[in-house]
């Protein structure tokens, strides 16, 4: 039988993972790299989120979701709001002819504050909504779909087309959202200045300790029923479904988990980066993100972090060093990748683990070499 030890940090092997993982967050990189730099690694550690869910999702429950940059951008919107809203007080934008409102609906001719805008001036309902609002589009959609028994390839491209939807709504509804140049101009939180030094360091911290949350969760969940029944319905759907299991229930509760995944991280992006734009609601955002995961290993939430880590860092050095080659190079990146190391970094761990574990093992084994020098007794009569 499992224990509580043995299910959050799975055993000794998930002990040492989660500590290197947490040195490598809290120590090596806050330790080795200036406050610009850091500031990037907590913006690709949000991305992180929806590689989690990704794992959930596709590596875990054989669904492939190629929109998951929506439940990201909501999650994102639905903080920037709030944020908007604050830096939109009557003295700060007096000089409007509207104060009190978002600038972009000013300048848009709005009057007054839309209904659905209200809500989003208290910061605890922001934070639900971050979470809420997309796992209840998750719901919708997964409903709509799974209990139809739409799956595949079908589902994938159904998600790529909401996403295409969402990208261009939101562009198109500027008097509401903000167009194409998105919700800019995020400052304070709660009157706590985000943009500067001491803000980005606690916003990194406060994002690592997020994560690392979010993993020993998952962890719990997959080492429990759920994590065998994901498994069951990737390899054998029609097996669990003729066993009496509602498989579209796993699989709705499975996708509402990763959009609320995903949203926390869209959240945390808009308080380190300080805006949201359409551009990280479309296709070529949820595209990427499930690059991420592939790269990482789809089946294992700590490649996903390194695989999300490994691909926007590279993307940053490539795009610094080679501005023009920078595309074919990340990718590159990816197909060699997924060419050698189908199941991603994970995968490449895994061979070390099996070569080197017999090896460390016989080693244990053997009996080490008596240092002290061989003496023969001598029996009598011997020196007659």
């Amino acid at each position: 039988m499992q224990t509580v030890f043995d299910r959050v940090l799975g055993g000794k092997a998930g002990l040492v993972k989660i500590a290197i993982m947490a040195l490598v967050l809290f120590v090596l990189l806050p330790g080795c790299l200036d406050i610009f730099r850091l500031n990037l690694v907590g913006k690709y550690l949000t991305y992180a989120f929806v590689a989690l869910g990704l794992v959930w999702l596709w590596g875990k429950g054989g669904v492939l979701s190629l929109g998951q940059g929506v439940f990201f951008g909501l999650g994102g919107y639905c903080m920037a709001m709030f944020l908007k809203l604050e830096a939109s007080d009557p003295i700060t934008t007096k000089i409007q002819s509207t104060p009190g409102i978002p600038d972009f609906m000013d300048w848009n001719q709005i009057t007054h504050l839309p209904a659905f805008w209200v809500p989003f001036k208290s910061l605890p309902f922001s934070l639900i909504a971050v979470v809420i609002v997309p796992a209840a589009v998750a719901f919708i959609l997964g409903v709509a779909m799974f209990k139809r028994r739409v799956g595949g390839v079908y589902f994938a491209v159904i998600t790529q087309a909401i996403a295409l939807i969402l990208s261009l709504g939101i562009d198109g509804n500027q008097g509401y959202t903000g167009g194409r140049n998105g919700i800019t101009d995020l400052r304070t939180l709660l009157g706590w200045d985000i943009r500067s030094k001491h803000a980005q360091y606690v916003l990194y911290f406060t994002t690592c300790a997020l994560l690392l949350l979010a993993i020993l969760v998952s962890q719990w969940l997959l080492s429990g029923k759920m994590g065998k029944m994901l498994l069951a319905m990737r390899d054998r759907e029609d097996r669990v479904r003729f066993s009496g299991y509602d498989v579209s229930a796993f699989k709705v509760f499975t996708f509402c988990l990763a959009a609320a995944l995903s949203g926390i991280g869209g959240a945390l992006f808009v308080l380190q980066v300080g805006f949201i734009s359409p551009s990280l609601v479309g296709i070529v955002p949820s595209i990427e993100m499930v690059i991420f995961a592939a790269v990482g290993g789809k089946s294992s939430l700590y490649g996903a972090i390194y695989g999300t880590l490994l691909v926007n860092t590279g993307k940053s050095l490539f795009s610094e060093t080679f501005p023009q080659l920078w595309l074919f190079l990340m990718g590159g990146l990816f197909i060699a990748v997924v060419v050698l190391f189908p199941n991603g970094l994970a995968g490449i761990w895994t061979v070390i683990c099996k070569k080197g574990g017999p090896l460390l093992k016989r080693l244990k084994t053997e009996q080490p070499l008596d240092p002290s020098p061989i003496s023969t007794p001598i029996t009598k009569g011997q020196n007659s």
